[in-house]
């Protein structure tokens, strides 16, 4: 495998960093720029080797008992099994820990986290906004008076806009039709939260919530099958959606919307958009509703 590949994409603006399965576009303004891209591409040069060093564990889901436990001192954490040694590798599992006993594994926040890193090595210091996007899940920093807007994946009648003064400063998409592997029928979930990286585990659940269990219209496969080296195993994964009808749409975006709202409830996420079928449900906190306006918002 090639080291890790920096290079300014044709605007000028955007760095592409790439290494083995990790592709990054990163951007900054303010006059700390050049300094904040640099120690970027150092970071990101050292990540993939890390997590490879313990991917093995982190495949292997979170074993966590203690649902009831407190998540204000993160008590939890203590009952995930052993610490991993990476960064990158300690904020995937911490990201995930919530979401436990159901089926999780670390490897759900690994772009989250990856990007999550790759920002907070950039530092702040003469920075007015900066972000990393890391195959659509994306980490930004926002300095006072900035904001940051875009496109939302499969939802052309949204756009996303977060300003300085909203918590979001993760976003995170997953759905059957992604890059990753899903159990659910979402065509896709954008999840918006306090990291990329809870974002993106709270993105991977929330998918797979969304669902009608035992439908024939549903195709699946273990996941094993498409990648042997898959962290889901023998789980079947959705590789197929019939057509669906009304009421069933309605029926899987609310189990996805409920699963959801209890995200909010615990704190986990600040928002969510669902998408099924060209329908869509939202779900989230008033400031982080606006976000996903119709026009770019101030959240």
């Amino acid at each position: 495998m090639q080291g890790a590949q920096a290079a300014f994409l044709p605007d000028g603006r955007r760095l592409h960093l790439h290494h083995g399965p990790i592709d990054l576009i990163v951007q900054a303004d303010g006059p700390g720029r050049a300094a904040a891209l640099r120690r970027a591409g150092a970071r990101f040069a050292t990540i993939l080797q890390e997590l490879v060093d313990e991917l093995d564990a982190l495949r292997l889901p979170v074993a966590w008992q203690g649902v009831e436990k407190r998540l204000v001192d993160k008590s939890f954490l203590n009952d995930l099994g052993p610490v991993p040694q990476g960064v990158v590798a300690r904020r995937m599992r911490d990201a995930v820990g919530p979401f436990a006993p159901l089926f999780i594994t670390p490897m759900a926040a690994v772009a989250g986290a990856v990007a999550d890193e790759v920002l907070r090595v950039m530092g702040t210091d003469g920075l007015d906004r900066a972000w990393v996007n890391n195959g659509g899940d994306v980490a930004l920093f926002l300095a006072s008076g900035q904001r940051m807007t875009g496109a939302v994946a499969d939802a052309r009648a949204h756009r996303l806009a977060i300003g300085a003064h909203s918590p979001v400063r993760g976003v995170a998409s997953s759905g059957w039709r992604g890059r990753s592997h899903s159990l659910g029928i979402a065509d896709t979930v954008t999840v918006l939260a306090a990291s990329a990286a809870q974002a993106d585990a709270a993105a991977t659940m929330i998918a797979n919530a969304v669902d009608l269990p035992g439908h024939r219209a549903i195709a699946r496969v273990p996941a094993c099958e498409l990648a042997p080296d898959s962290d889901l195993g023998e789980r079947p994964v959705t590789v197929d959606v019939g057509p669906l009808g009304p009421g069933e749409i309605a029926a899987a975006l609310g189990r996805g919307a409920g699963f959801a709202q209890t995200c909010l409830d615990r704190g986990l996420i600040c928002a969510a958009l669902l998408t099924l079928a060209g329908k869509s449900r939202i779900v989230g906190t008033p400031a982080a509703l606006a976000a996903f306006g119709k026009e770019p918002c101030d959240a």
